[in-house]
Order: structure tokens, then sequence, then C-alpha cells
């Protein structure tokens, strides 16, 4: 039972809930914590403040007007007349300096909603004074209007307002609200240049992941400028592996043309019955040649991005496709409007598939789709598709799937699919191999982001 419950409250400590409501990047995170605490604090401060300092001395100070009204009020109880009663009140009223008036108009209650300490007098009076008919707080910000009942009729005190709370108490709220958006901006500042290298690394790494070279220089904190100093030193030594790989492989298929070429030559002077069967071999060795110099020029192929119409593209390889007598159809044709796209490999990566599809099946079929993020361009076939155990080493360089591709039929090297993905790859997307529904054979995807 305890097995069962541990994983519940490991994510529960872990807050994994509260993570989808949070920023996912690293600009909104910061701030997030840079004005999350700013807020609290303010706003633990305010309640805390208005609620134990200011209300207290208000409460404080209205008591001592209440029993400053209460003698007048017995004063003027205890008079035998109205004039003796008027004067009794001025006379205690005056060192108070405090205003009254007898008999008055009656008055109503009245408080502003933006007064914080207004709701504390009101009470404060009501629980002192029994015979209190109104205060009025609203006429006069300056001033508090009583109104209380005597044997004599209604009496008005009118003294300022300072005498039952503390003026302007917004003044500290006001006070703390501008100096805290000042730090915060402040700080804002200071976080948005201390996040900007940041931001250069994770563009220039991005742009490297789509076989862009963006100028990146180092900046920044020390551990910023350490990561983007292993990232220049990485982006050197795959850039050195790449062209190395590119040479090595371009000139060892350049190096065996000649020996082809002798060789060709040399059946072609021979009149002998195998001699049709040595020249395909030759014929396959020359496709093996152009094989490994198309997988050499996959990394070296740096056409720069243009703004390429999908859908004509479509057509257009489909169009060459069936003159080359392949049976390839289109399906479902998305228009996304012109994208930034590398043509020429795009291109490329898009005949290797189709060869391929038309090659181990009778019939291919071309689609383009947009989901939300992504441009799929889609490539079936009947063939006898890839195993799901085999899938992720399909793509990889010179893998031939025996038991699930038949050899038979082609004569490559295991480098088509490999292309593609290196291309899609260099586009930032992806290739992803799955099982065509309606035609039952490989369904290849070409995932590029929009």
């Amino acid at each position: 039972m305890s097995q069962t419950n541990r994983p519940h409250s490991a994510s529960w400590r872990d807050f994994a809930w509260l993570k989808q409501f949070m920023p996912r990047g690293l600009y909104g995170r910061a701030a997030l914590i840079l004005i999350v605490p700013i807020v609290t604090l303010q706003l633990v401060v305010s309640v805390v403040f208005i609620q134990r300092h200011f209300n207290r001395i208000t409460v404080q100070m209205t008591e001592a007007v209440v029993a400053e009204v209460s003698l007048i009020v017995s004063q003027i109880n205890d008079s035998e007349a109205v004039d003796e009663a008027l004067s009794a009140a001025k006379r205690i009223a005056g060192p108070l300096n405090a205003r009254v008036a007898l008999p008055a108009n009656l008055i109503t209650t009245q408080r502003r909603f933006s007064d914080f300490t207004g709701s504390r007098v009101e009470r404060t009076l009501e629980q002192g004074l029994p015979t209190l008919i109104g205060v009025d707080l609203v006429s006069d910000r300056s001033l508090v209007t009583l109104a209380v009942g005597t044997n004599y009729g209604t009496l008005r005190v009118v003294l300022d307002r300072d005498r039952v709370s503390a003026t302007n108490p917004h003044q500290l709220l006001v006070l703390m609200v501008v100096t805290g958006f000042l730090m915060t901006l402040i700080a804002y500042l200071f976080l948005r240049n201390q996040l900007r290298p940041i931001r250069r690394l994770a563009r220039a790494a991005e742009a490297f992941g789509k076989g862009q070279v963006l100028p990146y220089r180092l900046a920044g904190a020390t551990e910023v400028r350490a990561a983007g100093k292993a990232f220049l030193d990485m982006r050197s030594r795959i850039d050195r592996q790449i062209e190395q790989r590119t040479l090595m492989l371009s000139g060892v298929s350049h190096d065996l043309r000649t020996p082809l070429t002798r060789l060709r030559l040399g059946l072609s002077m021979l009149e002998d019955d195998s001699r049709e069967d040595l020249e395909r071999d030759v014929d396959d060795m020359e496709r093996l040649v152009d094989g490994f110099l198309g997988f050499a020029q996959a990394d070296a192929l740096e056409d720069a991005p243009e703004q390429v119409d999908p859908v004509e593209l479509i057509h257009h390889l489909a169009g060459n496709a069936q003159r080359a007598g392949m049976d390839v159809t289109l399906g479902e044709i998305a228009d996304p409007g012109e994208r930034p796209l590398r043509r020429a490999s795009l291109e490329r990566a898009l005949d290797n598939l189709l060869g391929n599809a038309t090659r181990y099946g009778s019939r291919a079929r071309l689609s383009l789709i947009q989901g939300r993020g992504d441009l799929r361009f889609v490539i079936e076939d009947d063939g006898p598709g890839i195993a799901v155990k085999d899938r992720e080493e399909a793509l990889k360089p010179f893998a031939r799937l025996d038991k699930s591709r038949n050899q038979n039929k082609g004569s490559g090297v295991g480098l088509g699919l490999s292309i593609a993905s290196d291309i899609a790859r260099g586009h930032g997307g992806h290739l992803r191999l799955g099982e065509s529904a309606d035609l039952g054979g490989l369904k290849v995807e070409l995932v590029l982001p929009l």
C-alpha cells in the first residue's frame, strides 16, 4: 500500500502539478523569480502594517475621542437648561479643538470606499457612544462630524480627522509600491543583460542544428562564457569531422572511378558470353560510388535558404518521378504558403525517398500535410515496409535490413534514408518512419518545423 502511494506523494512534493502553469522559457521563469518575492513582500507588509499598526493606532485615538465626547454629553445631560448645556459643552470642547452645536440637524453615516481606517473609526464610535446617530467622513476629508443624541436634542461635534486616525495612511503604500516598481525595473534591466548572452548562445546552437553558422562571441557571466566556449569548441570539432569525412569519402569515391572506367573500356573490347554479367557488376559498383559521393555531399551541400512554395515543389517532384517511369501519385496537399527552405537539398532528399519507395514497392504516394507546428512531406509505398524494431537502425548510414526489405529489388548501400535524415536535421526537423494505413508498406515523414 505504501509503495502504491509513494509515487503520488513524491510527485506532490516535487510540485509536478504546478509545472503546467509555469513559463517554459528561461526569460519568463527568471522574471517570475524576480517579481513574485517582491509582490509577496509588498502584500504581506501592507496587510500586516495596516491590520496591526494603522488599525491599532486608529482604535486608540478614536477611543480617546469617545471619552471626550462622552464627557461633553454627560455635562449636557446634567445641565438644567439648553443654554447652560451648550455653554458647558463649549467650555469642554474649546481646549479639545472641537466645535459643538446644540441642537443640530441630523446627519447620516457616510464613508468613502477608499478610506482604509474609516470603518474602524465608525465601529469604535458606535461601540463607545450608545446614543450615536451618525458619522460623516465624506463632506470634508480633514474633518469628522458626529451626531449624538442628548436630553436637549441632537449634539453635533466637529473635530479634525487626525484626532481619530493617522494622517495619509496611503502614503506608506504609495511609497512602497513606487520603490518596489523602481527596484523591479532596475532588476529587470540587469536581468535582461544577464540573459542576453544565454539567448544568443541558444540561437547560435539552434541555428547550428539547422546547418547554419551564426557569429557568436563570448559574453556574460563566467558560467555562460564557459558554456559558450564549450559550444564553440564543439562546433569546431564537428565542422572538422564533417570536413574530414567528406574529403575522405569524396577522395575514395573519386579514386575508384579511374579503375572502373578502365574496366568498362576493357570489357567493351571483350566478346565473351560473360561480358554482360561483368558490365552489370561494373554498373553496380558505379552506383555504389555515386551513393558514397551523395552521402559525402549531404553535409557539404550548403545551399542558402530561399522562399519555396512547397505545393509547387511537390508537383515538380511528382512530375519528374512520373517522367522517369515511377508510379507516383499525389495524396493530400496542404497549402502553407512560401517557406524559407533549402530547395536543392530538400528536393534531393525527397527524390531519394521516392526512389526507395518505387524500388521496394510497385507504387508510391506523395503528400504534403500541415500540422499545428510543423510541415510534413509524406511518402508511402506498398512494399514490405520496415519492422518497428528495425526503424531506428534503418536511419543509420550503411544499414542493410535484409529481413525487412527485399534487397533483390535494389542495389543501394543503405544511404538513402540516412541522407534524407541528415537533410531533415539540417532544416531543424527529423525523419519519421511508420506504416502506411492505405498502401500497407513503409510510410516516411520528413517533418520540418514551421
